[in-house]
Formats: C-alpha cells, sequence, structure tokens
C-alpha cells in the first residue's frame, strides 16, 4: 500500500510504499483511511521531536484519523502504535480507541477538528474541572489549537474569555469570540500590565506557550489577584515560547494556585475515550467552526514542507 513514509528525521514524509496492516487480535481491525489531520503534534511526530517518539525507522506519521471499517462503518480513531500511523492508505485501529460516527460525518472536518478540540477540550474538563460560568485566560489564542480552545471555552459556557498573543490578525479573530485581548508584543512591562487588567480574576489558564512568557503572565497575574483565595488552575499545554520556565515561588505562595500540564500520559487513556463521543458528535453537528485544508497523499511531502501550509488545518486524503 502507499504511505506517507518517514526514513530521515530531518526530511519530510515521502509518499512511498509501506508493508500492508495486520490485525493482531480481535480488539484490532485494519480500516481503510479517509483523513487524516496534519496537527503540530503529527509534525513533531515525523521529526522526532516529540516527547513521546523513538528511535522506530521507517515509520509512518498521524496520531489519529477517520477511516471506515470492513462493515462500511465511519471511525474517528485515536492511535498509539509508533511505526504505523494514520497517513496511509490503511491502518490498523484499537476498535476500543475509536468511535462510530453518523453516516453523514465529513470525515475532513471530523480529523481537522478533533485534535485541536481534544487540546483544550481535555484541559478543561479533565484537569481544570472548568464549569459553565468560569472564566479563562488562553495565552496562545493565535495559533490554531488556542483559537479552537477560544469556541470550545464558550460551548462549555465561559462567562469571561480573556485571549492573548503575539500575531495581531489572528488575535483579532480569536477576540471575536472573547470578552478582552492582550497583544504579546512590547516591553515585559506593558504585556505583564496588560495581562493584571484583564485576566487578574480568571479562574483558568490554558498556556499554550510557556518560557519565558509564562514567568512574566504569571507573576502579573497572581501579583494582581485581588482575591487569593480563589483558586487559579494553570493548564501547560504548549510550549512553542520555550520548553522550561523558570516558576516564581513566590507565585506558588502567595495564591490557590495549582500548576498542571495537559497531555499524553497526564489525561488518561480512560479519560481520554471517555470524552470522544461527545467530541465527535459536537464536531459532526457543526459546533465548532473548522477550516479544513485537504491534500492528498501523493502530496504529503509538500503538506510538510510547504511554508504557507504551516499554519493551515491540513488534513492528508488517501
Amino acid at each position: 500500500m502507499k504511505a506517507a513514509v518517514v526514513t530521515d528525521f530531518t526530511q519530510p514524509p515521502r509518499f512511498a510504499d509501506f508493508p500492508e496492516p495486520v490485525a493482531r487480535d480481535e480488539d484490532e481491525l485494519v480500516v481503510e483511511v479517509l483523513a487524516a489531520g496534519l496537527h503540530p503534534r503529527v509534525r513533531s511526530q515525523a521529526s522526532g521531536s516529540h516527547y513521546t517518539s523513538t528511535d522506530a525507522l521507517p515509520m509512518v506519521p498521524g496520531v489519529d484519523g477517520v477511516g471506515r471499517d470492513t462493515e462500511g462503518r465511519l471511525r474517528y480513531f485515536v492511535l498509539d502504535d509508533p511505526v504505523l500511523g494514520a497517513m496511509a492508505e490503511r491502518t490498523v485501529i484499537d476498535a476500543r480507541r475509536s468511535v462510530v460516527l453518523p453516516d453523514e460525518a465529513d470525515p475532513v472536518a471530523i480529523a481537522a477538528a478533533m485534535n485541536p478540540v481534544m487540546s483544550s477540550w481535555l484541559a478543561l474538563k479533565q484537569r481544570a474541572a472548568f464549569q459553565a460560568g468560569c472564566s479563562v485566560l488562553i495565552l496562545g489564542a493565535t495559533g490554531s489549537a488556542g483559537r479552537m480552545a477560544v469556541q470550545v471555552a464558550n460551548h462549555f459556557g465561559a462567562a469571561r474569555i480573556v485571549v492573548a498573543g503575539r500575531d495581531p490578525e489572528r488575535l483579532a479573530l480569536a477576540a471575536a469570540g472573547a470578552q478582552a485581548s492582550v497583544s504579546l508584543l512590547g516591553s515585559d512591562e506593558e504585556i505583564a500590565a496588560a495581562i493584571a487588567r484583564e485576566a487578574a480574576e480568571v479562574d483558568v489558564v490554558l498556556d499554550y506557550v510557556w518560557g519565558p512568557l509564562t514567568t512574566l503572565a504569571m507573576t502579573a497575574l497572581v501579583t494582581a489577584r485581588p482575591d487569593r483565595d480563589k483558586p487559579l488552575t494553570w493548564v501547560e499545554i504548549g510550549s512553542v515560547g520555550g520548553q522550561a520556565a523558570a516558576i516564581p515561588s513566590a507565585a506558588l505562595r502567595q495564591a490557590k494556585l495549582a500548576l498542571v500540564g495537559s497531555g499524553q500520559g497526564s489525561v488518561g487513556v480512560r479519560e481520554i475515550l471517555g470524552e470522544l463521543p461527545a467530541m465527535a458528535a459536537a464536531i459532526a453537528s457543526a459546533v465548532f467552526t473548522v477550516d479544513a485544508v485537504p491534500v492528498p497523499l501523493a502530496e504529503v511531502e509538500r503538506a510538510f514542507a510547504d511554508p504557507a501550509l504551516a499554519e493551515a488545518r491540513v488534513v492528508i486524503v488517501p
């Protein structure tokens, strides 16, 4: 069969032959892949830089997708195989890590949206115990997952959403679904003052940035917090701003601050699977707006390498 094959972590995947998948037990199914999302998580997987990556080569990237099983049913699936991912004509899934979709569901929309929706959905539901009426600051709201987090927070009934990011045009787009916005351009003093002014009373921070910006934002937010007894959950999701952040000790002492992570490992498989049906139903019913860019599997090298597609919600279509 044909697949996107990685033979060198310094090069993008290439359209090439790969061995046919084989189901190994009664829980596994071979599915015809209809759509597989090219998420940032998949880019790091294909480059060998993700924290779950192994040295196994050759490998096929892709952590999730939509496929058709042998009985003709559409399934959204999540994979945990370091060698055979979703970017192939066929792959093997664990039926227990999948959810059957309505026949009318759009495979491209599901593949494009599930991963970015999952990012903030799991963070809010599983790591922050977010409830309707809570407020949230989204650091890095100009990225694809961050912009989706605005929609997810609104879906969960957030009373106040504050978005923060660097790109002015994308920040304006994210701000359309929020109550306030903070530019992360300018001096440290200007950024800290804006965060303190707009987000001092939030219940949750979704942090897609990390690094020095997190140190600055956390210090500003905690210092300006009028009610130090009010719980604040800081959820680390991404690290585009740096792999390490210097956490000020005073921040952990001055406020009722809980610092947690949300990702593969910190959210268990059982919890992820438990949320899949509701996420799939919301996406299938067009609750969320997703701008998907389908690219044929045969052009996968271009999909990975073209700078114009780096920020797009690309979906590989075999």
